[in-house]
């Protein structure tokens, strides 16, 4: 072994612990590896900073996109939706439709972003079948990593496989090439789950939150929000005027939370974001929360000049294409657990007003700044829709929980739902043809969203997951290091020294297996930049077809079903499931050798050696 290999190996190392700790961002990690390898002389800055320009990474935030525009035009809510009025109370066709839905929608959007939106779908139906919401939960991420074996597009790591098929100048996959192997691990995990459903949890006659289909007068109910609201005039002469609120600080000197703001536009009045950077202008219409006043309200109007107004009953309900509410809970390995509202800033952090928070399913009313922050706890906030939607992708430290009907009235391209299907059914079409580049049929289906008005431009690069992006530009160097010096060869004698003798099948299933353990410290992303290399060498070597190596490789890498750090699916469902490790390992390992039997037996069936 070299001193450089040495170097790299280390290097990875690192990375790996970096990755397993998470004291250090992901995306971070990546730039980190890339100076290094720049640094160090191991890569050029050129070889260092490919992935910048691999056309696969540009589909990737290309497909982001075309997720968001499902968003946005309401379509991926309304399949939530389809899916309560088909199923009924029945929990067996519930499960299996769910599983069916989420992989079905996965396929063509990113898996957490649509496990994220069914969270609130599987918390309603609980409530409303009266069971335990964690026989539901793990199906739908099992079936959100199942999503991924869906079509080419369906996960990173595909076109990650694919991209090193093509650079090696060997013909790739197909856009359904992959599918067939998909809908068996697919209904082989339905049927997994109806088995097994029963270690999830198990029927229960008391009382659940009912949170199915759950609206603005429901939380105000719940939180206790009936009378702690008034609406303030800002007059003039007010001193508030032209004033951020963040300067004013009204909460800490009056016990006034500031967190809506009426404002006069195109001559109506619209609910805009009370963030910490808003300045007031005259005639704004504060909404103020004075629960943890002890100023008289009269002295207080009177001192700024303002001047109460009528808060009617249904207010919230007529300012809910504006405004939005949800109930979002912190994750159990957050660093944010135990910390006060005013500790984490969370207004001026996420431009959202926490307004209720309850534990224990009681109301806490009481100065809510400066309550820690307990796990189990669940917030209700209030502010922009679309900062209540982004808070599940600005931090990985939130869920959001609970959507209220409102929300349906809430969609902004909500009338163009009708364009967002054509152009996700055309950039099918264009990748079928296989005349059309992938990237090409994707930016083409951007564009047409755009000209559509299903997403504007500030939302399309807001949808963009910047940090999985940059996990996997940071990662490629690896690949291409680890051929430079040697690595690629070095990991490939030790396979073709343990199975090399014993056929290109158990070479298959020790792949898979190398695959799903590194899986289990890293990102499934960052497994299939390092295997993908490492399986097309070991193809080589026996001198068969690269194809069903490569393509083992992109399914193990979506085999991430052991822990709940596995992938971020995962961790999305480890809290409102109820769910501890254990419970990851108990159903995940099983169904890991279950897609790994179907996977070896499969594959070189439909990619002959």
């Amino acid at each position: 072994m070299n001193s450089e290999l040495l170097w790299v190996l280390t290097l990875l190392l690192v990375a790996i612990v970096l990755f397993t700790t998470n004291k250090v961002r992901m995306d971070v990690v990546a730039l980190l590896v890339i100076i290094a390898f720049v640094l160090s002389g191991t890569l050029s800055l050129n070889e260092a900073t490919i992935g910048f320009s691999d056309p696969n990474v540009l589909l990737i935030a290309a497909l982001f996109v075309i997720g968001e525009g499902l968003v946005r035009t309401g379509v991926a809510y309304q399949m939530g939706d389809w899916l309560v009025r088909v199923a009924g109370s029945s929990e067996t066709k519930m499960l299996a439709l769910l599983m069916l839905s989420v992989a079905g929608l996965g396929a063509f959007m990113s898996s957490t972003g649509v496990v994220a939106i069914f969270i609130p779908v599987v918390l309603s139906v609980a409530a409303r079948m009266k069971i335990s919401p964690g026989r539901l939960m793990m199906p739908l991420g099992f079936a959100g990593l199942i999503s991924g074996m869906m079509t080419l597009v369906a996960t990173p790591p595909n076109m990650v496989v694919n991209s090193e098929l093509v650079r090696e100048g060997l013909r790739g996959f197909d856009f359904f090439s992959i599918t067939p192997i998909g809908i068996l691990v697919l209904l082989a995990g339905i049927v997994y789950m109806l088995v097994t459903r029963r270690w999830l949890g198990v029927k229960t006659p008391q009382k659940l939150d009912e949170r199915y289909h759950r609206t603005f007068r429901d939380l105000i109910r719940d939180y206790k929000l009936a009378g702690r609201a008034r609406r303030l005039a800002v007059r003039e002469g007010s001193p508030l005027i032209g004033r951020a609120l963040d300067e004013l600080n009204l909460r800490a000197h009056y016990g006034a939370n500031v967190i809506g703001i009426e404002r006069w536009r195109k001559f109506r009045r619209v609910m805009v974001a009370a963030t910490g950077e808003t300045e007031l202008h005259q005639q704004d219409v504060l909404l103020v929360d004075m629960s943890d006043s002890d100023v008289d309200l009269r002295e207080f109007c009177s001192e700024q000049r303002l001047e109460p107004m009528i808060l009617r009953g249904e207010y919230f309900s007529e300012q809910s294409r504006d405004v939005g509410m949800a109930e979002v809970s912190v994750i159990p390995e957050s660093e944010l657990l135990g910390k006060s509202l005013r500790d984490m800033k969370f207004r001026t952090r996420y431009g959202l007003n926490v307004v209720g928070i309850r534990r224990s399913g009681k109301a806490i009313v009481d100065k809510l700044v400066d309550e820690p922050v307990h796990l189990g706890d669940t917030l209700l906030v209030i502010g922009d829709w679309k900062l209540i939607r982004a808070l599940k992708t600005k931090t990985p430290d939130f869920i959001v929980l609970n959507l209220p009907v409102e929300v349906e009235s809430a969609a902004p391209a909500a009338s163009q739902a009708p364009h967002a299907l054509f152009c996700l059914a055309l950039m099918v079409a264009m990748m079928l043809t296989n005349e059309i580049p992938n990237f090409v049929a994707a930016l083409i289906a951007c564009l047409l969203m755009g000209k559509f008005r299903c997403i504007d431009m500030e939302s399309a690069y807001r949808a963009i997951h910047w940090p999985s992006i940059i996990l996997i530009v940071g990662m490629m160097p690896f690949a291409m290091s680890l051929q430079k010096t040697g690595g690629i060869d070095l990991i490939v004698k030790g396979l073709m020294d343990i199975a090399g003798n014993m056929g290109p099948r158990v070479m298959l299933l020790c792949l898979f297996v190398l695959c799903a353990l590194i899986g289990l410290f890293i990102s499934n992303t960052a497994t299939a930049v390092l295997m993908a290399p490492i399986a097309i060498a070991a193809a080589k070597q026996m001198f068969v077809s690269p194809l069903p190596f490569a393509m083992i490789i992109g399914v193990a890498a979506s085999a991430a079903f052991m822990t709940p750090v596995s992938s971020p699916v995962n961790t999305l469902i480890l809290g409102p499931g109820g769910y501890r490790f254990v419970d990851f390992l108990k159903l995940g390992v099983p169904f890991t050798l279950i897609v790994m039997g179907i996977s070896v037996a499969v594959i070189p069936i439909l990619f002959p050696f």
